[in-house]
């Protein structure tokens, strides 16, 4: 749950979170800040907003029929030949 604080001139300050990320996450967020002239906390605050933007953007888009999500798999297969010649079939005929 964010936690919010009042500043000395008792305006609200944005709502606070704590994460705990890896050591590596870590190092390249700060790497990432560097290279962009960023605060830490910053640069993770605009990481944060584009991936809720993009997360939110996915779930407006109407999901697509099972047709659709499988057509392109298909068309990328190669037809497969089969092996040896057709074998005919006995048609079992009672009587």
């Amino acid at each position: 749950m964010p936690t919010r604080q009042t500043s000395s001139s008792g305006k609200p300050k944005s709502p606070r979170i704590q994460v705990v990320l890896p050591e590596d996450l870590c190092a390249r967020l700060s790497a990432l800040a560097e290279q962009e002239s960023r605060t830490v906390s910053n640069m993770a605050r605009v990481l944060i907003q584009q991936g809720v933007e993009r997360h939110e953007d996915c779930d407006r888009r109407p999901m697509p029929r099972a047709e659709e999500r499988y057509r392109p798999n298909f068309e990328r297969e190669q037809p497969r030949r089969l092996r040896g010649a057709p074998r005919r079939l006995k048609l079992y005929r009672p009587g």
